[in-house]
Formats: C-alpha cells, sequence, structure tokens
C-alpha cells in the first residue's frame, strides 16, 4: 500500500472535436500508488476496447500483487515492483490480442499504455506506444519515456530534428503496442520520488497539440490546483483543434515521511 494521503491525483478524459467516440481509457488508485493511461486504435469502437481491456487488466493485475504482497507482509524491492508491472502489461497485451483473434470486430485493435506504480520512495513504469510520461521537479520539467513512433525513430535513427521528423511522417504512426502481436517489448523506468513531484500520464490527443514547454507552464501556473491544470490542459488541446482524443492523469506526492534508504535512480530496458 502506498503511503495514506500521499498521493494526490486526477483523471480527465475528453472526445476532443474531430473524433466519433473516446477511444482512450484511464484509470487510478491514490490509495494503492497506481495510474494507468491507454490510446486504443482499431476499426469502429475495437479501439475503445483494447483500451479499456488495457487499462482495467493492468490496474487488476496490480491491486492483486499489492494485496498479496500486504497480506502476507512482503514488501516489494525496486527490482520485484519492475517484475510485477512488466507482467502486468505482457498479460494485458495477451489478453487483447486474444479478443482481436477471437472476436471479428476487434479484429486489428492495438492500444498504447503508460503505466506508474508508486511504491515507498520509488516509481515503477511500464511503457508501450506513444502514449507519455512528464515529471515536473522543482524547476525542471522532464519527459520520462521515449514514443515508440514512425517520428521518434527518425529523431534516433536518421538524425532529424523533431520539427523535421514531424513534417516527414504522421505523427499517429507508433511502432509499439499491445494486442497487435502475441509478443510485446515492454520499456520499464524506475525513478526515485522526492516530495512535491508532479506526474502527468498523457496521450497523443494532448502532447501532440501542446507541446513540453506550454505543459510544464500550465502545470506551474496551476501548481497548487491539479484539477484547474488538468481542465486547462485539455482546453487548449480543443483550442488547436482537439484532432483527437485527450486523456491525462495528473499525479502529485505530498510531502512523506522518508524511508531509512532511498533506492537509486535506474533505467531498465525490459524485454518480454
Amino acid at each position: 500500500m502506498f503511503q495514506a494521503g500521499a498521493l494526490e491525483i486526477i483523471n480527465l478524459s475528453d472526445r476532443g472535436r474531430r473524433r466519433p467516440n473516446n477511444e482512450d481509457s484511464t484509470a487510478s488508485d491514490a490509495h494503492l500508488g497506481l495510474a494507468v493511461v491507454a490510446d486504443g486504435m482499431g476499426g469502429y469502437r475495437s479501439g475503445e476496447v483494447a483500451s479499456a481491456i488495457a487499462v482495467s487488466s493492468v490496474m487488476n493485475d496490480l491491486r492483486n500483487a499489492l494485496t498479496s504482497a500486504r497480506l502476507s507482509g512482503r514488501h516489494h524491492a525496486v527490482s520485484k515492483q519492475s517484475s510485477i508491472v512488466n507482467q502486468a502489461i505482457t498479460h494485458a497485451n495477451s489478453m487483447i490480442y486474444r479478443t482481436g483473434q477471437t472476436e471479428p470486430q476487434c479484429q486489428g485493435m492495438g492500444t498504447t499504455v503508460v503505466a506508474c506504480l508508486f511504491q515507498g520512495n520509488n516509481v515503477t513504469v511500464g511503457h508501450v506506444g506513444d502514449s507519455r510520461l512528464y515529471r515536473l521537479r522543482g524547476g525542471a520539467f522532464d519527459q520520462i519515456t521515449t514514443d515508440h513512433s514512425v517520428v521518434q525513430e527518425l529523431i534516433d535513427q536518421a538524425g532529424m530534428t523533431a520539427e523535421q521528423a514531424a513534417a516527414a511522417a504522421p505523427k499517429n504512426l507508433v511502432t509499439r503496442a499491445l494486442g497487435i502481436d502475441e509478443a510485446v517489448q515492454v520499456d520499464i523506468y524506475e525513478e526515485s520520488l522526492d516530495p512535491g513531484d508532479i506526474y502527468v500520464l498523457c496521450t497523443d490527443g494532448l502532447h501532440d497539440m501542446v507541446n513540453n514547454e506550454e505543459i510544464h507552464l500550465t502545470l506551474r501556473e496551476y501548481n497548487d490546483n491539479l484539477v484547474g491544470a488538468g481542465d486547462r490542459l485539455v482546453a487548449l488541446a480543443n483550442e488547436r483543434g482537439g484532432h483527437d482524443n485527450i486523456s491525462l492523469v495528473i499525479a502529485r506526492l505530498r510531502a512523506y515521511r522518508r524511508a531509512i534508504f532511498v533506492w537509486p535512480r535506474k533505467l531498465q530496458r525490459w524485454v518480454s
């Protein structure tokens, strides 16, 4: 269980101005320290099926793992938390893939996912696709995840600038997603926590319309009002055209009593 009262979380999801339905899904549990965002894709309404499966499956698996640890009196080390998050996301991938294979209307569906497990002095992050996680710490605003997208590959492999890559390829072409193949590679990140940290999980409906600097400035302006920050970010995305569904979860770490130890910051890639 996460320390009671240590985490404040808000969830927002908006259809935007162009899409007929909302294929994003979000969920959070401040008591357990969980947050998940998913952006579905596929045929008529199958994208929202994929994202809903991803979010519900990941949340259920993480809740069960945390409850089991609490009942047995065990506490997960950081490496164990990585394993738990990785297993939850790969299980969701299997469920979405099987559904796509057995339900004709869901054939070819998939979804991005970014999931956070806040425990002790650490957050463990699982990521597939182009939904993102940002962190505001003091005056520093950082993008924690790296997109699995054609645009990002052009930046990494062809040496293009972000502007050049965005002009050369559609922004919504992902190179990795849940439900497309039987197996999926999950990126796992482990980060230490500081009181006052603000984390933003969001779909590309936000970050395609509102750039990183604007997200940063909005969070600073509404630092003590997470709902106000979320509402403003959604409004900005819609003002820019609202071309996609817009979903985000914002989590703020309140002051808490530190444990005797602090887990070192690590970055891992987990391949399943």
